[in-house]
C-alpha cells in the first residue's frame, strides 16, 4: 500500500492538473484582456499575436527576465517597460543602469563642459536612448495609469486593469482598446473609409491601420521631366524618376547622349575654351551654362603678400612689393621674415625654449619640431583598472584599450568590450532550451538556461517500453522516467486465464531490516524503495457451477436469503443461506428447519373495510378474529360523542349508520331564516321550510301581524301603511320644516347683528362704546342652546305619540 501511494504521488497528474487549470485561467484573462478589441474586428484575433506572444511571457513562470541582473521577473516586483523594445527590466535595475551609464558618459569631460550638455543614457537591449529627465523613479502599469498597480491574480501582471489609450504608433487619432498590456500595441481596429492612393477609385470602408491601399490602376501622374505620365500601379508616396531614355544634349551643347529623361542635365568633361572678353585668355571652367564671364587677371590685383595692390594688363603678372612677407607661419607664432615672394612660406627654424607635452620638462629647440619626453603617463584611464602608460601625455588620456574579459552574468561567456567602469552589458547571445526529444525549442537569455523550466512538448513519448508489453501508454514528452504501466497484465496464469490486474514489472517496494538504529537518538530514516516485478496475483476469475473465485472453488453459500416458508405460513427465512436439518425424514425442501428464523413480525392481514386497527394476535395463519375495539366518534351535529363497536359500525349499510351516529337530539342547526332547525339530529343538509310565526310590520312600525315564516321568505305576504299611519307621517315633516325655518330666521339675525357691530368699529366710535355694542349684540344661552334642546324633545313627543296609537289600536 506504501509503495503504490509513493508511485501514485510521484506519477499523480496533480501537476499537470494545476498547469491546466493555469492554462485556463490564463485563457480566460487573454479573453477578458483582448474583448473590447475583437468586438471591434468581429473576433479577428490576427492582429495580435505579437500581443499575445507578450502576454504569455508575462504569465510564464522565468520566461520574464531582466537582462541587467538575469533574474527572473516576478508578479509582486517593481518594473519598468523599455517604449523601444518592450524589453521589462526590474525598476531598481534600470536606475542603476542609467545613473551609471550618465557616469560613464560625463566622466571623461573637464569641469568647463560638465553640466552643458544633457547625455542620454541607452537601453540595455535596443540602445534606444532617453534623456536624463526620462530616468523611471516610480513604478507604474503598462499604460502608466495606475502608481504601484495592486498584485491581482485575474490580471496580466503588473497591469492595472483599466483600458490602455496609448496612442497607436504611427498615429492616426485613435487609441488602443486592449486593457492595460505588456509589449507593442496591436495595429488600430477602427473602420475608416478612404481612397487609394491615387484618389480615383471611390472611397471605401478599410481598418484603419490598413488604411492606405492601392486600386492597381495606372497612377498617370506627370513626372519631374514635364513630358511623361506615371505608368506604375497607383502607389504611395512621390512618382519615381522618369525611367525612359532620350538624346539630350550636355551644358555647354557640345556633346549629345542618351541618358534618362528624369536627369536632362549633364555635364562633359571637355574645358569650356571660349575666349575671355579681354581677347587675350580663354575660359577654363568645365562646362557650364550661362556667359563666362570677366577675365580673372583683370581688375586690381595684390602682390602674393598682399600689402600691395596694381592696376597691370591681363597679360602682365604682378610683381613683388620688395617688403616683408609677414605671413603668419605653420606654427602660428612668429611670422615669415623673407621678402614678398611667391610660392608658400619655409617652415619656422626659430629656435625656442619648448615645454614637452605633459609638462615636466623643457629644451631649446627649432620651433617647428615638437618636443616629447620620454615620460611615461601614470595616471588611472577611465576604467579605472589601468595606468595610460602613455610616453609624454597632455594628461587627457585616451579610453582603455584593454579587452575588458570579466564574467558576465550569464557565467559563460566574457565581456568583449573595452575595458570600462561598472557593471558590464548583459550578454547577446541566448541559448535554445530543448525538451527531452528536442522537437519543441525556446529561446532564453544565456546564463538561464539552467534555471528555467523546459518547454512543454505535444509530441508523444518516443521511448521502448521497459515492462513486456510490446508498447506502453501515449503519454506526452517528458524528463526522467516514465510514468508506470498502466495496462493490462495479460500474462497466463497457471489456471489458463490471463491476468487481468495492472503491469506490475516495476513495482516499487519498500525494503524493511536494512538498517538498525544505533539507539533512541537517532532520527529514523526515510523509507528505501526498490523496483522489482511482483508475481501475479491469484485468479480472481469465477467458476461457472460457483461465484467462488478459481483459485477457491468448493461448497459455498450463495449469500442469498433462504426462502423456506415459516410457521406462520405468510413468512420466509430471510437468513442468509444455510445449512437446514431434515426433521422426521421430510424430503419438502421448502419447509423451514430448526435452524431458520422464527417468525416475530405483527399481523399484516388486510383488515375489514372500515376497520383501522391492527390484529391482537401476532403473525399467524388462518383468519384474523373480529374487531371489538369501541369507537369513539361524533355525531352528526357534532355536539355529542357516541361509542360504538368497530364490529357493529364496519358491518352496517348506509341507513343504519346514520341511525347509529345520531344523538336522537333536535338538531341545533340554524336555517336560511335564523331559526333552529325542528329535525332530530341527522345528516345533510337541513329543509328549506321553516314553519316558526313570526310578525310582519308595516315600515312606519306601527301595524303587525304573525305569519309564517316561509311565507315571508317567499314574498307571499306583505303588510302597507293606512291612513293614520301616514296622516302621523305628514304632522311630523310638518314640525321639522317649522324647526328649520325657526333657525334659518335666528342665523340671520345674528348675521345682522353681527355686521352692524363691524359698521361701528369702522366709525371709530370709543372703545368703551365699542365694548356696549358687542355686549349688547352677545347672545344668551337659551338662544345658543335652543336648536340643540329643542330637537330631541319634538323628537320624543312625535315616538310617544305613535306608541300611543299603535297601543290603542
Amino acid at each position: 500500500a506504501a509503495a503504490k501511494k509513493l508511485v501514485e504521488d510521484q506519477f499523480s497528474s496533480s501537476s499537470e492538473d494545476d498547469d491546466e487549470d493555469a492554462e485556463v485561467k490564463q485563457g480566460k484573462i487573454l479573453a477578458k484582456t483582448f474583448t473590447i478589441y475583437t468586438s471591434q474586428t468581429d473576433g479577428d484575433a490576427s492582429e495580435l499575436e505579437r500581443t499575445r506572444q507578450y502576454v504569455n511571457e508575462a504569465f510564464q513562470s522565468g520566461a520574464m527576465t531582466c537582462l541587467i541582473c538575469i533574474a527572473s521577473v516576478k508578479r509582486n516586483q517593481a518594473v519598468w517597460s523599455c517604449c523601444g523594445c518592450f524589453c521589462i527590466f526590474h525598476l531598481v535595475c534600470i536606475q542603476k543602469w542609467a545613473k551609471d551609464s550618465l557616469f560613464l558618459v560625463s566622466s571623461p569631460l573637464t569641469d568647463d563642459d560638465f553640466g552643458k550638455k544633457d547625455y542620454p543614457w541607452p537601453c540595455p537591449k535596443c540602445r534606444f536612448e532617453y534623456k536624463r529627465s526620462e530616468t523611471p523613479s516610480r513604478y507604474y502599469c503598462y499604460c502608466g495609469k495606475v502608481e504601484n498597480p495592486p498584485l491581482d491574480p485575474w490580471l496580466v501582471p503588473h497591469s492595472c486593469g483599466q483600458i490602455c489609450e496609448r496612442e497607436f504608433k504611427p498615429p492616426c487619432g485613435h487609441k488602443c482598446l486592449l486593457l492595460c498590456h505588456p509589449g507593442p500595441c496591436p495595429p488600430c481596429p477602427k473602420m475608416v473609409t478612404t481612397t487609394c492612393h491615387c484618389k480615383k477609385a471611390k472611397p471605401v470602408p478599410r481598418r484603419c491601420s490598413a488604411k492606405e491601399w492601392s486600386c492597381r490602376l495606372p497612377c498617370g501622374r506627370l513626372l519631374l521631366c514635364g513630358q511623361h505620365t506615371c505608368e506604375n500601379p497607383c502607389h504611395a508616396g512621390n512618382c519615381q524618376p522618369c525611367p525612359r531614355v532620350s538624346k539630350q544634349r550636355c551644358i555647354c551643347g557640345r556633346q549629345t547622349a542618351e541618358r534618362l529623361c528624369a536627369s536632362p542635365q549633364w555635364q562633359c568633361d571637355q574645358v569650356c575654351g571660349k575666349a575671355l572678353p579681354c581677347g587675350n585668355h580663354t575660359c577654363e571652367q568645365v562646362c557650364h551654362a550661362g556667359p563666362c564671364g570677366d577675365c580673372p587677371r583683370s581688375g586690381k590685383r595684390s602682390c602674393p603678400c598682399g600689402k600691395s595692390k596694381f592696376t597691370l594688363p591681363c597679360t602682365e603678372d604682378v610683381p613683388t612689393c620688395g617688403d616683408s612677407c609677414d605671413k603668419v607661419l605653420e606654427c602660428g607664432i612668429h611670422k615669415c621674415s623673407q621678402r614678398c615672394h611667391r610660392g608658400p612660406c619655409e617652415i619656422c627654424r626659430q629656435e625656442v625654449e619648448k615645454q614637452c607635452r605633459c609638462g615636466k620638462h623643457t629644451k631649446r629647440m627649432p620651433c617647428h619640431k615638437p618636443y616629447l619626453c620620454e615620460t611615461k603617463c601614470t595616471k588611472i584611464r577611465d576604467c579605472q583598472k589601468h595606468q595610460c602608460r602613455r610616453k609624454c601625455c597632455s594628461g587627457n588620456c585616451p579610453p582603455c584599450d584593454q579587452v575588458c574579459g570579466r564574467t558576465l552574468g550569464c557565467r559563460n561567456h566574457k565581456c568583449p568590450s573595452g575595458c570600462h567602469r561598472g557593471s558590464c552589458n548583459p550578454c547577446p547571445e541566448t541559448v535554445d532550451v530543448k525538451c527531452n526529444c528536442g522537437k519543441t525549442v525556446i529561446k532564453v537569455p544565456c546564463g538561464r538556461e539552467r534555471t528555467i523550466k523546459p518547454p512543454k512538448c505535444k509530441q508523444l513519448c518516443s521511448r521502448p517500453p521497459t515492462c513486456h508489453h510490446p508498447t506502453q501508454e501515449k503519454h506526452y514528452c517528458h524528463f526522467g522516467r516514465c510514468p508506470p504501466c498502466r495496462q493490462s497484465c495479460q500474462k497466463t496464469l497457471a489456471c489458463g486465464h490471463l491476468c487481468p490486474v495492472p503491469c506490475h514489472d516495476e513495482a516499487l517496494v519498500k525494503q524493511t531490516g536494512l538498517h538498525q538504529s544505533a539507539g533512541p537518538w537517532e532520527q529514523p530514516s526515510e523509507p528505501a524503495f526498490i523496483q522489482t516485478a511482483l508475481p501475479c496475483p491469484p485468479c480472481q476469475v469465477p467458476v461457472p457451477v460457483s461465484p467462488l473465485p478459481c483459485h477457491s472453488a468448493g461448497p459455498y453459500s450463495c449469500k442469498r436469503p433462504c426462502g423456506r416458508l415459516l410457521n406462520c405460513q405468510n413468512h420466509t427465512c430471510m437468513k442468509e443461506c444455510h445449512h437446514v436439518t431434515k426433521i422426521n425424514g421430510s424430503a419438502d425442501g421448502k419447509k423451514a428447519g430448526p435452524e431458520c428464523l422464527q417468525c416475530e413480525e405483527e399481523c399484516t392481514k388486510p383488515r375489514p373495510p372500515g376497520c383501522s386497527h391492527r390484529c391482537v394476535l401476532p403473525c399467524h395463519p388462518g383468519d384474523c378474529p373480529s374487531c371489538l375495539q369501541m369507537l369513539k366518534i361524533k355525531c352528526h351535529c357534532k355536539l355529542s360523542v357516541l361509542y360504538i363497536e368497530c364490529l357493529k359500525l364496519t358491518s352496517a349499510d348506509l341507513k343504519e349508520k346514520d341511525l347509529l351516529t345520531s344523538c336522537k337530539n333536535q338538531c341545533p342547526k340554524e336555517l336560511l331564516c335564523g331559526h333552529r332547525c325542528k329535525e332530530i339530529c341527522h345528516s345533510g343538509c337541513c329543509p328549506l321550510n321553516c314553519n316558526q310565526k313570526v310578525k310582519l310590520r308595516c315600515p312606519c312600525k306601527r301595524l303587525k301581524k304573525e305569519v309564517q315564516c316561509s311565507k315571508i321568505q317567499e314574498g307571499q305576504v306583505s303588510l302597507e301603511c293606512d291612513a293614520l299611519c301616514k296622516e302621523m307621517k305628514r304632522k311630523a315633516s310638518e314640525i321639522k320644516e317649522a324647526e328649520a325655518k325657526a333657525a334659518i330666521e335666528e342665523e340671520k339675525r345674528r348675521q345682522q347683528a353681527e355686521l352692524e357691530a363691524f359698521e361701528n368699529r369702522l366709525k371709530g366710535r370709543r372703545k368703551n362704546k365699542r365694548r356696549k355694542d358687542e355686549i349688547e349684540i352677545e347672545q344668551s344661552s337659551w338662544q345658543k342652546y335652543k336648536n340643540l334642546i329643542m330637537l330631541p324633545v319634538f323628537g320624543v313627543a312625535v315616538v310617544m305619540i305613535a306608541w300611543l296609537m299603535v297601543y290603542n289600536d
